[in-house]
C-alpha cells in the first residue's frame, strides 16, 4: 500500500509520484532511506546544455542530504557548481522472474529517485567533514588509522551536496504473478533470486608483517550480503539514522 504523506515522509508532486502501479509507490523516510542506506553506488542524471547525462558515483546520506564526490576536472562536478537540478538514482535487483506469459516476465526490486538540487560543498568545514565521511560511513573509524591527505589530494576532490526536495521508493517484492488462468497452463514457472555476496578479503600482497585485519572490518566478512555490511555501517557512523 502506498504511503500517504506525513512529517515522516517526502512530498509528492507530479514530478516524483509513482504513476505505475500507485501500490509499489513509497514515499515514506524509513523506506526511501532503506535503500540508500543499502548501496554505495548511485547514478546522477543533471542536463549540459540540453545534453542528458547520466553518471554513476559513490555516494552517502547525512540525515535528508546526499553527498557525492569525484575529480574537481569532472564535467559532472563542473556543471553542478552552481545549484544545478539533478535526479539521483539507486536500484537493487532481488530477483529475475519467469512466468507462464512472457508479458509478465517481471523482477523483483527496490529503487529510489531522489530530486533536488546540487551545489558545491565550498564551506572548509563541511568538505573537511565529507573527506572523512567518504570513507568512514562505509568503513567506520578507518580514516583514523590513515595517512592523512595532503593538500594536493584534497584539491583534487569534490564533493556535491543535495538536499532532498522530493523522492519515491518503487518496490516489487511478489515473485512469480500470472493470469489464474496461466497457472493451469502446463509451463514451467520460477523466481531466481539475485544477490550480492562478499567473498573472501584478499590482503594486500605487500601488507608489512605484523599488520593485521582490523576488527572494525569484521561486518565485510565472506559470505555476508553487501546491503547488510553496508547499512550496519551506517549505523555505526550515524547512530541516530
Amino acid at each position: 500500500m502506498s504511503q500517504t504523506e506525513t512529517s515522516n515522509s517526502y512530498p509528492t508532486s507530479a514530478r516524483n509520484q509513482v504513476k505505475r502501479r500507485h501500490d509499489r509507490g513509497f514515499y515514506d523516510h524509513e523506506t526511501v532511506h532503506r535503500i540508500l542506506d543499502s548501496s554505495m553506488l548511485c547514478h546522477v542524471s543533471y542536463v549540459i546544455d540540453g545534453q542528458p547525462y547520466c553518471t554513476p558515483t559513490f555516494f552517502w546520506r547525512e540525515g535528508t542530504k546526499l553527498y557525492w564526490h569525484g575529480s574537481s576536472a569532472s564535467r559532472m562536478l563542473r556543471s553542478q557548481t552552481k545549484g544545478e537540478r539533478v535526479c539521483l538514482t539507486v536500484a537493487h535487483l532481488d530477483s529475475l522472474v519467469l512466468a507462464r506469459c512472457g508479458f509478465n516476465h517481471s523482477a523483483d526490486y527496490r529503487a529510489v529517485m531522489a530530486f533536488g538540487t546540487a551545489y558545491l560543498v565550498t564551506d572548509a568545514q563541511e568538505k573537511e567533514r565529507a573527506v572523512v565521511a567518504m570513507v568512514d560511513r562505509f568503513f567506520p573509524d578507518r580514516t583514523a588509522g590513515l595517512r592523512a591527505s595532503n593538500t594536493q589530494e584534497i584539491k583534487a576532490t569534490s564533493f556535491i551536496a543535495m538536499e532532498i526536495e522530493e523522492a519515491s521508493a518503487k518496490v516489487r517484492a511478489k515473485g512469480v504473478a500470472d493470469d489464474d488462468e496461466d497457472y493451469e497452463l502446463p509451463i514451467y514457472a520460477e523466481r531466481i533470486p539475485v544477490r550480492t555476496v562478499l567473498g573472501a578479503p584478499e590482503p594486500c600482497p605487500r601488507l608489512l608483517d605484523g599488520v593485521s585485519r582490523p576488527a572494525t572490518l569484521n561486518g565485510y566478512s565472506e559470505g555476508r550480503l553487501l546491503e547488510d555490511a553496508l547499512r550496519d555501517a551506517y549505523f555505526v557512523e550515524y547512530p541516530n539514522g
